[in-house]
């Protein structure tokens, strides 16, 4: 045959047929923004620039505890290129700030309270000219005690003038008289773990001609942060803009409030745009993080191990300041009893004030802590009682239906069992005898000190619950608004993409809603209404149902004209495919032929029912919702040595409704992964208060070595009738129960008691063998 005919041959063969392009709610639709990520063309908030730029340094206090006796900027203002100093002296508005409670300063004034708490800052030409600046004001310290252990923080005296004590919430919950025939008892201790972003905390701040100033940052609760600003700037609100800028993921709050109003005021005194991006050490000194935490338990139990009462003691770290501390708390005595019907509580939880780096949001707050005592105690009461760890766990699980310690009835699905079951039937994985030429699946990997007789497998488990939303009354709202034009919509939210896939969740909503497929979102800043903050799945329930209100509403505009001419209602058409029909088939018609240059929108709001405060002995409808997770976990351990690896987890989690299969999973699995590290690595130390190795060498974050097989067995599609779409928020609750997993899993491999978090070697080596 002839190239020509070979030619022709192939040109009159059929082109394959496209792929077809993921649409609408429960496929798998990829995020907008992944080809730019992927490419380095992604816009993060380093990246931002301005015409005559000047660049920020921020001094920070090299003690925990000090009082400051002066202050002298004079070296530093006369540097070349220096263009503005400021301090607390320099603050116009209210000098405090804080996201739970306005506590923190600006800038120290008086007394420093934490290693790295901001005492001025800097503007010049070059950034490291703002560094040398910086380094040249001279601060006269006199240095005092720190307090870092808070067990002594109620003796001490007082290291703030609202007093030490930031909130205890004593429990009570049934008979205080009550009694099991089996009692057990145990101390943990949980440490203190960094959010650790991929991306640099950075910001840009450029003055307006109205004497405003708009910061373009990776906030993830803009305007929130907004009105912090404007209340240290001295300005309306309407007059501070803020301009959220790629956000290269967020396990927490993700940026620190401490660089973001001295950037402002920076600004501000200059009269020139500012840019401050944070080293990883201030990172490290600046944002908050999990609270350690200090646990002591006792549970009873009768002789089939069904669980009688709970006793416990909650001590939260929270550092220099409140923050989010009460509320962190307030998961934390809640969720004391796990997942578990206890018909008699008494918990006292405390959060306290120390002179340790400050506490705040970190995901699955409160719950991961007491997620890993609770646990601990189910596998001691097992071992006493001769039971299965599984099958003692399965005696008394939580179910729809049964009260919470705090009085609270649950709702909401809660098939714990049915999880607890899936992940304990689950096949388990080779032993590493089966596959001796993989010696790196070795604790140690292949050139470990370790020896191969000397490692011990062990299976465990962690079932956890987490609370969406906000807690004891926080008025959850968002609104968003949904507008088509000639054939393309798009939405308006203030909802901050945080690597969540809220931006892509809306654009599977609308697609579902209205049968357009080319849905875009648009940036987010604070002349849109609020959305709230970016955390316990709330953009997911709360955003999204506004997105899916406001989309509705469009809808009932789309079809009103072709109901009303052919004299139907509208509940009588249905979308499907981007085709609209009608019941009896009369009308049959596309959405692009009906929007061709239209214009429809709606604004609309979503509010979850109200919750209220927990009360003076810790009862009350706190939480909006609630999600569960049981995991099972498989570990290798050289007993010699104490190394741990970590073989498999595999999850069981309630979701209420796959929206986005990939992302769901990719979802679960970081949870998971983040667990790993907090189980076996991650320790923030801070000896008497100064934080060690401030860096990611210091600070072991795990990597692709460390990850583990992620077994996803199953996904319990029970939907909750009072969320939008029925879907439960996926990220936390992996989080919580993971940690505890893999204790569990060491506690059975080594005998040993493992009390602590992270897991340190000494705690799996077993003598004697």
């Amino acid at each position: 045959m002839s190239n020509e005919a070979a030619t022709a041959t192939t040109a009159a063969q059929p082109a394959p047929a496209p792929e077809p392009i993921p649409h609408g709610l429960g496929a798998s639709l990829p995020a907008a923004d992944a080809r730019a990520k992927t490419e380095g063309t992604f816009p993060y908030a380093a990246d931002l620039w301005a015409e005559g730029l000047l660049w920020a340094a921020v001094l920070r206090s090299p003690h925990p505890h000090a009082r400051i006796t002066s202050i002298d900027t004079t070296h530093a203002r006369e540097m070349p290129g220096v263009r503005a100093v400021v301090t607390h002296e320099d603050v116009p508005g209210t000098p405090l700030h804080g996201r739970g409670r306005a506590d923190r300063p600006v800038f120290a004034s008086d007394v420093v309270r934490h290693h790295g708490e901001p005492i001025a800052a800097v503007a010049a030409d070059h950034p490291d000219t703002a560094r040398m600046a910086a380094a040249a004001v001279i601060v006269e310290y006199e240095v005092l005690d720190p307090v870092t252990d808070p067990e002594q923080a109620f003796e001490a005296e007082p290291l703030h003038p609202d007093g030490n004590l930031i909130r205890h919430i004593p429990l009570r919950h049934g008979d205080p008289d009550a009694a099991g025939d089996v009692v057990v008892e145990g101390l943990y201790r949980i440490g203190r773990q960094d959010p650790a972003p991929i991306g640099a905390e950075a910001g840009l701040a450029v003055p307006r001609p109205d004497g405003g100033v708009e910061l373009y940052l990776a906030s993830t609760d803009p305007h929130a942060d907004r009105e912090t600003a404007a209340a240290a700037f001295g300005l309306e609100p309407e007059r501070v803009k803020i301009v959220v800028t790629g956000v290269p993921g967020a396990t927490a709050d993700r940026e620190d409030q401490g660089f973001q109003l001295p950037l402002g005021l920076l600004a501000l005194t200059t009269g020139c745009p500012v840019k401050l991006t944070a080293t990883r050490e201030e990172s490290f000194l600046g944002h908050v993080h999990r609270h350690p935490t200090l646990l002591r338990y006792r549970h009873h139990a009768d002789a089939e191990g069904r669980l009688v009462k709970v006793e416990a003691q909650i001590l939260l770290d929270a550092g220099a300041y409140a923050d989010t501390s009460s509320e962190a708390l307030a998961a934390a005595v809640a969720f004391a009893c796990g997942p578990y019907v206890v018909p008699n509580a008494f918990i006292e939880g405390w959060a306290v004030r120390t002179n340790n780096p400050p506490s705040g949001h970190v995901r699955g707050e409160g719950a991961m802590q007491v997620c890993a005592a609770y646990e601990a105690q189910m596998d001691k009461l097992a071992k006493k009682l001769g039971v299965d760890p599984a099958e003692l766990r399965l005696r008394n699980v939580l179910a729809t239906g049964d009260l919470l310690p705090t009085g609270q009835t649950v709702t909401c699905p809660a098939p714990v069992a049915e999880l607890l079951q899936t992940v304990r039937d689950f096949p388990l994985p080779p032993l590493p005898k089966d596959t001796p030429e993989e010696e790196w699946l070795l604790p140690g990997g292949p050139e470990g000190a370790g020896e191969p007789g000397a490692v011990r497998r062990g299976v465990g488990y962690g079932v956890g619950m987490v609370h969406m939303l906000g807690a004891e009354g926080a008025d959850e709202v968002s609104t968003a608004t949904v507008k088509v034009h000639d054939g393309v919509a798009t939405v308006l939210c203030a909802a901050v993409e945080t690597g969540q896939g809220f931006t892509t969740l809306a654009r599977q909503i609308v697609q579902e809603t209205l049968g357009i497929d080319e849905v875009h979102v648009a940036p987010v800043d604070t002349d849109q209404p609020p959305a709230g903050a970016g955390c316990r799945g709330r953009h997911t329930w709360v955003s999204g149902g506004a997105v899916e209100r406001a989309a509705k509403m469009v809808r009932t505009q789309l079809l009103q004209p072709l109901a009303h001419k052919f004299g139907m209602s509208t509940e009588l058409l249905q979308i499907t495919d981007g085709k609209i029909t009608s019941y009896d088939g009369v009308l049959s018609t596309t959405v692009a032929e009906e929007v061709a240059g239209k214009e429809l929108w709606a604004t609309a709001q979503c509010r979850p029912h109200p919750t209220e405060p927990l009360d003076a002995t810790g009862q009350g409808d706190a939480f909006v919702g609630m999600a569960f997770c049981a995991i099972r976990a498989v570990v290798d351990v050289d007993i010699e040595i104490g190394s741990v690896r970590v073989v498999e987890l595999a999850v069981a989690q309630d979701v209420g409704r796959v929206l986005n299969p990939a992302q769901l999973a990719a979802r679960i699995e970081a949870g998971v992964t983040q667990g790993v590290g907090i189980a076996l690595t991650e320790n923030l130390r801070t000896p008497r208060g100064v934080i060690r190795h401030p860096d990611l060498t210091g600070y072991a974050l795990p990597t692709a070595l460390d990850a583990p097989d992620i077994r996803i067995v199953k996904l319990v599609e029970e939907r909750d009738v009072v969320a939008p779409f029925g879907a439960k928020a996926v990220s936390a609750a992996p989080v919580v129960a993971s940690p505890a997993a893999i204790a569990s899993a060491v506690r059975a491999a080594t005998g040993r008691p493992v009390n602590r978090l992270p897991i340190r070697p000494q705690a799996a080596v077993v003598t004697g063998q």
